[in-house]
């Protein structure tokens, strides 16, 4: 039995980590957010130093950088593919590469676009903006309307690739998993 591959994207600080996490803790197979992990290691080895950008915009080699967040990506999706559970949540997905090319006016080819065609996710939800639970830290670099900016470009790019999107509402954590998993559940009956 293939695993149905469930996506949680939005811009940063919209509470993606936050209900990945719960999904998680409630026994869920959830796949997490790559970039953090990239960061702090680019960090690391001196190729960003700790500065106020994004590093997919701080790095020498942006492009060479986005491949390795889209070869990770990539590598998730396969996991998911490959899994025997019923459900596996993805913090983030392909298309996410591109949108957040696209925010930084970055060029990418046909590799990035052929991924996104290529790994298809059976439902897609995003997190809106939400200025009340916005932070930074340090692995988020953005302001709020830079956030906002990323969401719109995250909405171009699946809709580009045709993935419905389906919004989750701005409520608890809580709240927002069980939207998550009433609307999987309607969609199973």
């Amino acid at each position: 039995m293939a695993s149905n591959k469930i996506v949680i994207t939005g811009g940063p600080g919209t509470g993606k980590t936050s209900v990945i996490n719960l999904l998680e803790e409630m026994g869920y197979t959830c796949l997490h957010e790559v970039i953090r992990t990239m960061t702090l290691e680019a960090k690391k080895l001196g190729e960003i130093a700790d500065t106020a950008s994004n590093p997919i915009d701080a790095v020498d080699d942006s492009l060479a950088f986005n491949k390795k967040i889209l070869h990770q990506r990539i590598d998730q999706y396969r996991i998911a593919l490959e899994n025997d559970h019923e459900l596996t949540f993805l913090d983030r997905g392909v298309p996410d590469v591109i949108a957040y090319m696209d925010f930084f006016d970055q060029e990418y080819n046909e590799l990035f676009i052929n991924a996104c065609e290529q790994c298809v996710y059976d439902k897609v939800f995003i997190l809106p903006p939400w200025e009340g639970i916005y932070i930074s830290d340090n692995e988020r670099f953005e302001t709020f309307e830079e956030a906002t900016a990323i969401y719109h470009h995250l909405v171009d790019a699946y809709k580009r690739f045709n993935f419905d999107l389906i919004e989750v509402p701005l409520l608890s954590v809580n709240k927002r998993v069980n939207f998550i998993l009433n609307h999987l559940n309607a969609a199973t009956s």
